[in-house]
């Protein structure tokens, strides 16, 4: 570990998104980065490499084989109760999902940072926020759900690496940094996190108690053999999981608010299309329209009760995203028809501007 004092000063760089959060991951105490590269996050591991932690921190950067190799290999060092994190975009996630999957089911901690392309398949380089069901519904196999965190600035995506990290372990749980294209490629000021130390062993059986470390007879295995399970021992395990994510329900609900004391219509938008909406908020106010921004910062778990008392006060909401309508539902299922629901999108990488939001809501729901 670099002790350097300087190093713990407040440092303010100008950074890409994806630049923040190899910064953040370095200095939070990650073990081990596990990735292969693709646009739009290929930077995150560049940048580790350029920075060469190994000789600073210890810290272990290594380009795997493919997605489905780099997942796997996070996959081991959770299980040593290492922080151990990879990062992909849309395609790449897709690979990882019966690793992230197998994770969930060994209750093991990890980052995962998806920054988001235009889609369905291979799709294009440009942005999306098209992910939304592959995350926060859980995208692989079984009844898993995914702590899931959308950065809408440089300096959220530093920050939501190190909170990711903490939440991941709190839970015991793989948790997501869900950004778009824009996020993670533009640049910002961003004041740099301190350094943190990277875990010694015995910090690691204090903080990770169930890690194997050598001969652990008297531990759980970490990996999961459904083989060797029955279906009263794997539901026995849906139950355990299914509790943790209603305690997660109820503590980790994270939101932005914007303008909304007197909203008679609310947007909800998270990432990019969030920082869109704030000017199209603005825009709308000069033309007399009450319009107000929600921005949910944990995509899951979602702020269902906030939006439940907004549909109390508002005459309707606008779902702003870059897909073809996927949080909208979750908008829908919240209100519960109490008031309409509409959504604006733009799809493929293309970003909506503040002018299309504003006559997105006068056609939608003014009329």
């Amino acid at each position: 570990m670099n002790t350097d004092k300087k190093q713990n000063k407040e440092e303010v760089r100008l950074m890409k998104g994806n630049e923040a959060v190899a910064h953040a991951a370095i200095r939070c105490g990650c073990d081990g980065y596990f990735g292969y590269p693709i646009t739009p996050q290929s930077e995150i591991m560049e940048t580790l490499m350029e920075l060469e932690p190994w000789n600073t921190t210890g810290m272990v950067v290594l380009q795997a084989e493919s997605e489905t190799a780099s997942i796997n290999m996070v996959y081991g060092a959770a299980g040593c109760g290492k922080k151990a994190m990879t990062s992909s975009s849309s395609p790449g996630i897709s690979l990882m999902q019966e690793g992230i999957s197998y994770m969930a089911g060994a209750e093991l901690p990890c980052v995962i940072v998806n920054v988001m392309r235009g889609g369905p398949g291979l799709g294009t380089i440009q942005p999306s926020q098209a992910d939304y069901f592959q995350t926060v519904k859980g995208g692989g196999h079984g009844d898993y759900k995914m702590i899931t965190l959308a950065p809408a600035s440089v300096q959220e995506m530093a920050d939501y690496t190190v909170m990711a990290f903490d939440l991941a372990f709190k839970y015991r749980t793989p948790t997501m940094v869900l950004a778009d294209g824009v996020i993670g490629q533009m640049m910002e000021k961003v004041v740099l996190p301190p350094f943190q130390p990277r875990w010694t062993e015995e910090e690691i059986k204090q903080n990770a108690p169930w890690a194997t470390l050598g001969k652990t007879p008297d531990r759980k295995p970490n990996i999961i053999n459904s083989l060797r399970m029955d279906a009263n021992d794997m539901e026995e395990l849906n139950i355990l999981l299914q509790s943790r994510y209603r305690e997660i329900e109820k503590k980790e609900v994270l939101f932005e608010e914007f303008d909304c004391d007197d909203a008679e219509y609310l947007i909800v938008a998270f990432g990019i299309s969030a920082r869109i909406c704030q000017k199209a908020v603005k825009l709308a106010k000069k033309e007399g329209i009450k319009a107000g921004l929600l921005r949910p910062i944990t995509l899951y778990p979602f702020p269902i009760e906030v939006l439940k008392k907004y549909a109390e006060k508002v005459k309707g909401m606008l779902s702003v995203e870059m897909n073809a309508g996927q949080m909208v539902e979750d908008v829908r299922l919240a209100v519960n028809g109490k008031v309409p629901v509409e959504y604006f999108g733009r799809m493929g990488g293309i970003v909506p501007t503040p002018d299309e939001v504003v006559e997105a809501l006068k056609n939608k729901l003014i009329k």
